[in-house]
């Protein structure tokens, strides 16, 4: 049964980004910005890929738009601690079942958080008993100097 006017997205994509700063809302605005979605209202959803979502390109998203996003993040304000961010895409070989997405946050170096989240996509294929046809993963890390925040996501769009 497929319920009428319920969004399914057809696009993702994977960034990250890293950011400093005097207060936690602008060293997140600056993550934000490095990752490139600064200019969208992203709206945190839980970790599913749409059957038949393929790969976007997040500068065809209009400023402003309203966006779905798998968000992995930190913010800190202890200097000298690494912070780091991933996100994880476990996509079926069926391009008609719909696919994984893994995001955490961490205190470690960008391979180590990037190995974590694409063991966590791989399980959750497995559990879901998935064939999988690729994992494709993004992580970033960052050395707090005031206060420091990482984001790492997975944008899901309707083109």
């Amino acid at each position: 049964m497929k319920l009428p006017g319920l969004p399914v997205p057809n696009r993702y994509a994977l960034v990250a980004g890293a950011g400093d700063a005097e207060s936690g809302l602008n060293a997140f605005d600056r993550a934000l910005q490095a990752a490139e979605v600064g200019q969208f209202n992203l709206v945190k959803v839980t970790s599913i890929l749409p059957p038949r979502a393929v790969a976007g390109d997040v500068l065809q998203i209009p400023p402003g738009a309203v966006v779905y996003a798998a968000i992995g993040s930190e913010t800190s304000p202890q200097r000298g601690l690494s912070i780091a961010a991933a996100v994880a895409v476990g996509v079926p070989a069926d391009a008609n079942k719909a696919g994984v997405i893994m995001e955490g946050h961490f205190h470690c170096p960008t391979t180590e958080a990037e190995e974590r989240v694409r063991a966590m996509a791989l399980q959750a294929m497995m559990d879901r008993e998935l064939e999988v046809e690729r994992i494709e993963s993004v992580a970033v890390d960052h050395n707090v100097v005031q206060v420091g925040a990482v984001i790492a996501a997975v944008l899901l769009w309707k083109e």
